[in-house]
């Protein structure tokens, strides 16, 4: 099996006021210096360990907003990747795009590059919501951007969405999963709103400008969430993901099954196992966040690594166990116990016992998952493994 490649785009034409990602507005970008030192950090990576002899099984385009870069430069990256590595003949390929930011000519040059999944960030389709959110987008261009999308070939696209944002009812998220359903996505996210220490939102909310909505209705907007969407067609698979059948993102299950992926980009990370299966470690490495650094050291010596840190077995096992909770299937204690060594009774059975009385996880045959109450409880349950 491959592994998953990410490449970050931190670039954006506005900065979000929630968003917390490595991202960076600007009135123009240095499109060809970065792409050049993406390649540079690919090539030097397909040379070493662990990643060297492997083929890409899930390429992922985000950001910031990959979509204001040409064809030319995401075409020259993948054909980079398939040289020194080899994309496999079925690779799930995913670029984000805000969806005031294509043109029909982008995306047919995007679609016969080799990318064959579009993610478009509508958040709303609403556009008093949108502009809370600080969206530089429509909800007709959001329209206008799936439509495009299915005309220039693309039979795979998502549509994110944004619940439990001030000023919203859960009448309104209602309209925006049938307003986005009915552009028939294969695949919907749907986020509740947080507020981020470093966001604008944080800034706000601390400062007494911008409330969020209180416990019990963002509880309330996450049931309406859970019970519309499947009655839709798209089934819950991950807390906030929905999916038709057979269309869940690969590359993100790669990442909530805990595989290995190499991000390249500025401030990207990288997770990989190391050693041989009798010492197993785990590494986690992390790029420059800054632009600049980070293309001056890439293009320099390729290697633009700015930290990293080795998880011993419990970390290692605890951060499996929390990633794999987030999947409505959860996951097998057999293929816990194989892939660690040690039994998961050993290593979390007091605390996997307290869950299970409280009602928070629940145990079908081997598996262990979410009980519909642990879903409103998550980050308490991933808590007690970290």
């Amino acid at each position: 099996m491959g592994f998953s490649l990410y490449v970050h785009i931190p670039y954006c034409q506005a900065k979000c006021p929630y968003c917390d990602f490595n991202s960076h507005a600007a009135s123009a970008w240095p499109e060809r210096d970065y792409t050049a030192a993406l390649i540079r950090e690919l090539t030097l990576r397909a040379e070493m360990a662990p990643w060297r002899g492997q083929s890409i099984s899930t390429i992922f385009f985000g950001g910031g907003t990959p979509s204001l870069f040409a064809p030319e430069s995401i075409n020259s990256l993948l054909n980079s990747a398939s040289r020194w590595f080899g994309i496999e003949p079925d690779a799930e390929i995913t670029l984000e795009a805000n969806p005031g930011t294509v043109t029909k000519a982008k995306l047919s040059g995007w679609r016969s590059g080799g990318v064959n999944r579009m993610s478009f960030g509508a958040q709303s389709f609403d556009d008093r919501t949108l502009k809370t959110l600080g969206r530089i987008h429509t909800a007709s261009e959001t329209r206008e951007a799936a439509r495009a999308a299915v005309r220039a070939g693309f039979d795979r696209f998502n549509l994110d969405l944004i619940f439990a944002v001030p000023g919203q009812t859960v009448d309104s998220v209602i309209r925006d999963i049938h307003q986005a359903a009915a552009l028939a996505p294969d695949h919907i996210s749907a986020y509740n709103l947080t507020f981020e220490e470093g966001t604008a939102f944080f800034t706000e909310m601390k400062r007494g400008r911008i409330m969020p909505l209180g416990n019990d209705e963002q509880a309330a907007f996450y049931a309406t969430v859970r019970s519309e969407l499947p009655a839709l067609g798209y089934q819950m698979y991950e807390i906030s993901n929905y999916a038709r059948p057979g269309r869940e993102s690969r590359h993100n299950l790669n990442y909530w099954r805990a595989g290995s992926y190499l991000g390249i980009g500025a401030g990207a990370h990288s997770f990989a196992r190391h050693a041989s299966d009798s010492d197993p470690q785990y590494r986690r490495w992390w790029n420059e966040r800054a632009p600049a650094a980070y293309m001056a050291r890439a293009k320099q010596a390729g290697d633009a690594e700015s930290g990293s840190e080795t998880l011993d077995l419990r970390t290692a096992a605890g951060e499996f166990v929390f990633l794999n909770l987030r999947l409505r299937e959860g996951f097998a204690l057999a293929d816990f116990n194989h892939r660690f060594g040690q039994s998961f009774e050993s290593l979390f059975g007091t605390c996997t016992r307290r869950l299970l009385d409280g009602e928070l996880l629940r145990q079908q045959d081997d598996r262990l998952l979410l009980s519909d109450r642990g879903l409103e409880l998550a980050d308490s349950v991933f808590a007690e493994f970290v």
